[in-house]
């Protein structure tokens, strides 16, 4: 086992190929991020971070280029085997919190648990285990409709979490948060990410958030560039 979480090396992507409006999103996109590190992604809206994280993640494919996720070449793998991987070493985040609105927080947790054939009692164990870390056990039962944008998007945090993934991508995670709401999300995130050791890519514009991270890197004309 080596010391890196994903590399992404070459990663190049082009929108309406071979047609008049094409658009060049990637170019020659390489990251390496290590194992235990947090690593903000900073870029402006239209710049190619969420293709970039949705390459990295396995919801869609680069042009050219290749990606490695614990040690193992994701590049061509068939589309059965990229949706293990990505039940089982890979976890989301995104700007909304995408709970499905008839189940309980505590049922959002264990959900994925079971789809990855998790038994029903240790799914309930650990999904407690994460709300409780993040502050919002007694708020288990609940519904998303009966929580706050902030209880949401850490019920959230805990359902990435729940398969004990080695990577963490997060898209605007705290995006639709009032600033303090956005604080306190973030620092139990970070909580959280620490407790766990787990690997992290987290995009965002808010630069004081990228900057209690590990490090920084630039999306620049399709281009990975340190800060």
């Amino acid at each position: 086992m080596n010391d890196k979480a994903v590399v992404l090396s070459g990663i190049c992507k082009t929108y309406n190929k071979g047609k008049p409006n094409q658009v060049q999103v990637l170019r020659d996109a390489s990251l390496v991020v290590d194992r235990g590190e947090v690593v903000a992604l900073v870029a402006p809206s239209g710049a190619g971070k969420s293709t970039l994280l949705h390459i990295a993640g396995l919801l869609d494919t680069p042009d050219s280029g290749s990606v490695t996720v614990d040690d193992a070449d994701m590049t061509r793998l068939g589309d059965r085997a990229r949706t293990a991987a990505r039940r089982g070493q890979i976890g989301f985040v995104y700007q909304f919190h995408h709970l499905l609105p008839e189940f309980s927080a505590l049922e959002n947790v264990i959900l994925p648990q079971l789809a990855n054939a998790v038994s029903p009692r240790e799914a309930e164990e650990r999904a407690r285990d994460l709300l409780s870390r993040v502050g919002v056990a007694a708020r288990a039962d609940h519904r998303p409709a009966a929580l706050s944008g902030g209880e949401q998007q850490r019920v959230a945090f805990c359902r990435a979490l729940a398969n004990a993934p080695a990577l963490l991508l997060a898209d605007e995670p705290t995006g639709n948060l009032d600033p303090a709401t956005s604080d306190q999300v973030f620092a139990a995130l970070m909580a959280l990410v620490r407790e766990t050791g787990l690997s992290a890519l987290i995009a965002t514009h808010n630069l004081e958030l990228a900057r209690r991270m590990d490090r920084i890197v630039r999306l620049q004309d399709g281009e990975i560039r340190a800060a």
